[in-house]
């Protein structure tokens, strides 16, 4: 699933299309039932933002259109004309540039969700340890892989982030957050924006645990165990020997 980097770096993408009037087309059935295109067609592109694991296209007329990308979508920007494969949901040209997003799945003209969201990780100005209050609020009996996955606490971290950035604290997912403390709430959350952030300019580190499931820990050689986590099920990855659960 594309995580708070990703959409950081499909914002970047889209930003030579800024300041310019877009045309805009729904090749994909899909696509044109969302009614993006019609509403935006014409339209000037004045921002394209990053909100968590929330893409939101701002045009004239203070039209938003906000896209998430789950599991299968994507964004792609290139030169004018290129060839499609497949049709996509949308499709943006502007000069000599032209963007598509493919495989939706929410692809909407109602930004309202992003108003739930906690802060963005990756925003300018935020401090990781200034979070950790936001963490105390949400429940002491909570486990800490299923607080860093709560998009109402933070925005912008998911499976792999939450993996990664727990194994490099040395705490388990399966911690009640009531017995993390307060430096190793900093410390992943610090390493997960750091890291996240050399992410967007394409520098993503090797994984330790992410999908390795089986294969030794690369700090302590103990087989990296996985389990569904929390009420939706989501996959996590840890290492028995090395983080600590408590």
């Amino acid at each position: 699933m594309p995580e708070g980097d990703s959409i950081h770096r499909a914002a970047a993408r889209l930003r030579p299309l800024v300041g310019r009037r877009v045309e805009a087309e729904p090749p994909h059935p899909r696509g044109l039932l969302t009614g993006v295109a019609a509403a935006v067609d014409g339209r000037v592109l004045e921002s394209a933002e990053a909100v968590g694991k929330h893409l939101l296209l701002r045009f004239e007329g203070g039209i938003v259109v906000r896209s998430h990308l789950r599991t299968s979508g994507r964004w792609r920007v290139g030169p004018r004309g290129t060839r499609m494969v497949g049709r996509p949901w949308l499709v943006l040209r502007a000069g000599a540039f032209e963007a598509m997003q493919w495989n939706g799945p929410v692809l909407t003209l109602d930004a309202s969700p992003v108003r739930r969201l906690g802060p963005d990780l990756l925003a300018a100005g935020i401090d990781p340890v200034s979070l950790v209050e936001r963490f105390r609020r949400a429940g002491p009996d909570r486990l800490l892989g299923d607080v860093l996955l709560d998009q109402r606490v933070v925005a912008g971290i998911g499976n792999m982030w939450m993996a990664e950035s727990l194994w490099a604290a040395r705490v388990s997912p399966w911690l009640p957050l009531g017995s993390a403390t307060d430096v190793e709430l900093s410390e992943a959350l610090t390493w997960a924006q750091r890291e996240m952030r050399a992410a967007v300019s394409g520098a993503r580190p090797p994984r330790a645990v992410y999908r390795c499931s089986g294969r030794r820990c690369p700090r302590c050689g103990v087989p990296v165990r996985s389990a569904g986590l929390g009420d939706h099920n989501r996959i996590a990855y840890w290492c028995d020997g090395c983080q600590r659960h408590g």
